[in-house]
């Protein structure tokens, strides 16, 4: 397949042949990251910027390590040590660092639409590790990775996103690659956090919870935002956990049935502690896919990716 993308911004962008060639891809690299020693120099001499400018630990890390093992040399960008700090403009800064002529840069951001702003005047390759409330399309591809590698197909899948799915940017790059792949997404949790245009998304909302988790043979769960309670989107955490999360896996007339989580997991909030380390939990595997996908992702946008 000819790869025809310059960026990865968003999951919107991508059929079905372009995800699934992806995940052809990082599947090799998942088997690859149980050897050692683990390195595969193919994009020695290109060099990757990471401009994180919001917290991360798994999108970030990953990131990193994944152009370490490809080969490339690796800068993070730090706000607390940049001419920001001075009162330099952002689109200042950037414009800065392009001319240092970095291969890929690897953008997350509060804002919504940052890295396709970027995308605009940059001349390298801009890969969207997280923006605002929009997308998040590596975690999205890492999680279609793990659901396949685990059941080997998604049409005839479906699965529950269950939490805050209005402020999610995983659950709406989520659900757009599993539509898009031919799995049916339902969506549940508290009634204000059912987003609006969520049938324009390819979802249904469920209530109440305990139907949605019935349903699924995937239980994607997202995580509470401690924010959200004193934005008054729900009483409690105490209430959350009782009437949303997940204190057992109900069994499916013996079909196989996994727990998900974006990470970071609010243990006995929105997953009771018992289960992220159950039998059924992906939820360290999709760390692993993770990795992987961001090295397929870095290796197809550099080798492949349409040139200005």
């Amino acid at each position: 397949m000819k790869w025809v993308h310059r960026h990865l911004l968003g999951m919107r962008d991508l059929n079905a042949r372009e995800i699934g060639y992806l995940l052809d891809k990082a599947d090799g690299y998942r088997e690859f990251l149980d050897l050692a020693p683990k390195r595969k120099p193919v994009l020695e001499g290109y060099c990757q910027l990471n401009l994180f400018l919001e917290a991360s630990t798994r999108t970030r890390v990953s990131f990193e390590m994944a152009g370490k093992l490809l080969g490339m040399e690796v800068v993070n960008f730090s706000t607390n040590a940049s001419s920001l700090r001075k009162g330099e403009s952002f689109r200042d800064t950037v414009r800065t660092l392009a001319r240092m002529k970095a291969d890929v840069f690897v953008v997350r951001h509060q804002s919504s639409g940052v890295p396709e702003y970027l995308s605009r005047f940059i001349p390298c390759h801009v890969v969207n590790a997280g923006d605002g409330l929009r997308e998040h399309p590596t975690q999205a591809l890492l999680d279609l990775l793990t659901i396949r590698r685990a059941f080997g197909y998604f049409s005839g899948l479906t699965v529950a996103v269950i939490g805050d799915v209005l402020h999610s940017r995983v659950a709406r790059s989520l659900i757009t690659g599993l539509v898009t792949m031919g799995s049916r997404v339902v969506v549940s949790g508290p009634p204000t956090f059912a987003p609006p245009a969520a049938a324009s998304l390819g979802a249904e909302v469920v209530f109440p919870v305990e139907e949605a988790v019935a349903q699924a043979e995937v239980i994607y769960l997202l995580r509470i935002q401690r924010e959200r309670q004193d934005a008054g989107f729900f009483p409690t955490v105490k209430e959350y956990s009782r009437f949303f999360g997940l204190h057992r896996l109900p069994l499916k007339d013996g079909e196989k049935r996994v727990i998900m989580h974006p990470g970071p997991v609010n243990r006995g909030v929105e997953i009771d502690s018992s289960l992220v380390e159950s039998e059924a939990s992906l939820i360290e595997e999709q760390v692993t896919c993770g990795l992987a996908v961001r090295m397929a992702v870095l290796e197809t946008l550099v080798l492949e990716g349409r040139v200005a």
